[in-house]
């Protein structure tokens, strides 16, 4: 059932077993996995089913550090940003999870194994045809791996979901569900704690048409994003002064991205079709949509200390001995590449096709950001329509970001190079600082991060706010760390292994008053 905010009387108090703070990717997937337990659910969405730009402008905030698109990043309204995601799934690597003594704060409260069942569910929620990504052998219609040099490099694969816009989508499931009323245009205003801030007590709600009313949960999950999770229990503040969960300062800090790179380095190949089709496109092969990417080999990441990167092919350009082509007048480096493909040809028997000695093919990279606890998400002194205090973020990026992908990247030209058929000119250049970036993929990531002690992150594995019996965190916030790939696979499976806990603990009657 839905119901609109605006329309709830003013000062009601509803009472309700669970309630869900954001109808996003996360909270939609955890109000359809308990659908007909018993529980009864409020799910709380500060839009309604279509964009509306006061409700968005809720989102405006205040920059202090790499510049970032603060609104225009994320949706508000119900679905989320689920509403403009791309579709690229792909799981963590194991290492991901891994304490990793290079990259300082690394670590999950949990194993890769442990979050591979849920994984294979979230597949299904995002509806996914295929769980191949490490498969080769499953795409062979579409062509056959670079048989690259080296074991620093491994050819693996992205999985296109449709996208599932999980507004539209599962829109029939939750008015259908008879324990589950989703609040539209209805914002959470405070989460209010018992004095002795142990436990949440009572949601404050408002809407900006001025209707201000309440939700007293046994239980709550707050999954209102990787930014906003952080603001909300930032202005959560009126019996926690530092705000909820904040007690040891870890509120906002940690934020990571994935920072984009459209052209960190040129790629020469002497013949296009010796690269297979999914490497260059989106392509469908049994019935799926797939895109073959490159990744660096745990075992190279281990011995050279450095953190991930995922690169994917784009376009490609004929490359001729012809200096003042239209190639060589769109890059000044252009009258080297004739030179190098010939060179590069002399190791092979392939005979140069009419003028073409070969083709260059663009690259875009996104890379891993170690976790930085100056990286972080603090509330401003402007405030929005509703009188809260905006979201002041400061991204900062470090040297060693850009020293592993640097590093990466010359490993895949070794990679390259060796196979013969290939030449790589990096063209991302070594950095003391890292103020501008060229690139991010809207993945917002580590702001409220698990960790097994309460002085190193916000949850725990069961994603359980540190010193609280009933408050919990869903969303890609809880990361640890960010790995190289899109969060939103992840994210949902960490989500049902959320409805999975909380099935139990109410059996258990863990929030019984």
């Amino acid at each position: 059932m839905f119901i609109d905010g605006r329309n709830v009387p003013d000062g009601t108090i509803i009472e309700t077993d669970l309630a869900i703070i954001g109808a996003g990717a996360a909270g939609i997937a955890i109000a359809r996995e308990l659908a007909g337990s018993g529980i009864a659910i409020a799910l709380i969405e500060s839009g309604g089913f279509e964009f509306d730009a006061d409700t968005q402008a809720l989102y405006e905030g205040e920059m202090a550090g790499v510049e970032y698109p603060l609104t225009s990043s994320r949706l508000r309204y119900f679905g989320g940003t689920t509403n403009h995601w791309g579709g690229w799934t792909r799981p963590l690597e194991p290492i991901d999870f891994e304490k990793r003594d290079w990259v300082p704060h690394s670590g999950w409260p949990m194993t890769r194994a442990d979050l591979d069942p849920f994984y294979e569910r979230a597949a299904d929620v995002c509806q996914l045809r295929s769980t191949a990504f490490d498969d080769a052998s499953a795409w062979a219609e579409g062509g056959e791996p670079l048989p690259l040099a080296g074991d620093e490099v491994m050819t693996r694969f992205f999985i296109y979901s449709p996208p599932t816009r999980f507004g539209k989508k599962y829109r029939p499931d939750i008015e259908a569900a008879p324990n589950v009323t989703c609040y539209l245009n209805s914002n959470v205003m405070e989460i209010v704690p018992a004095e002795n801030g142990a436990r949440v007590e009572t949601l404050r709600v408002g809407t900006l048409s001025g209707v201000r009313f309440a939700v007293k949960p046994k239980a709550c999950i707050l999954a209102a994003g990787g930014i906003e999770n952080a603001r909300i229990l930032l202005y959560s503040n009126s019996v926690e002064p530092g705000g909820v969960g904040n007690r040891t300062g870890n509120v906002g800090r940690f934020f990571m991205e994935h920072p984009h790179i459209p052209s960190p380095a040129t790629f020469l190949v002497t013949d296009p079709d010796l690269v297979a089709r999914f490497y260059r496109t989106y392509t469908k092969l049994q019935n799926s949509v797939v895109r073959g990417c490159f990744l660096f080999t745990p075992d190279y990441l281990r011995r050279t200390r450095r953190m991930g990167t995922v690169l994917t092919f784009g376009m490609s350009y004929a490359v001729t001995d012809a200096t003042g082509s239209e190639e060589g007048q769109r890059d000044p480096s252009a009258w080297i590449q004739p030179l190098v493909l010939k060179l590069a040809r002399d190791t092979t028997a392939r005979a140069a096709p009419s003028d073409e000695l070969g083709w260059r093919i663009g690259v875009g990279c996104a890379a891993e950001q170690a976790p930085n606890p100056a990286s972080r998400i603090t509330l401003s002194d402007e405030k929005d329509a509703l009188g809260l205090p905006r979201t002041r973020l400061a991204w900062r990026l470090q040297k060693t970001d850009a020293d592993s992908l640097r590093g990466n990247l010359e490993a895949l030209a070794r990679a390259f190079g060796g196979w013969g058929e290939g030449r790589v000119r990096v063209l991302f250049p070594e950095r003391e600082t890292w103020t501008e970036a060229e690139g991010w993929g809207n993945h917002h990531l580590g702001t409220t991060r698990m960790a097994a002690d309460p002085k190193n992150g916000v949850a725990d594995g069961n994603c359980a706010v540190h010193g609280m019996s009933n408050l919990y965190i869903a969303g890609s916030s809880l990361y640890p760390t960010g790995g190289t790939v899109n969060p939103t696979l992840t994210l949902v499976a960490l989500a049902l292994r959320l409805a999975d806990h909380l099935k139990s603990r109410f059996a258990e009657g863990a929030f019984a008053a």
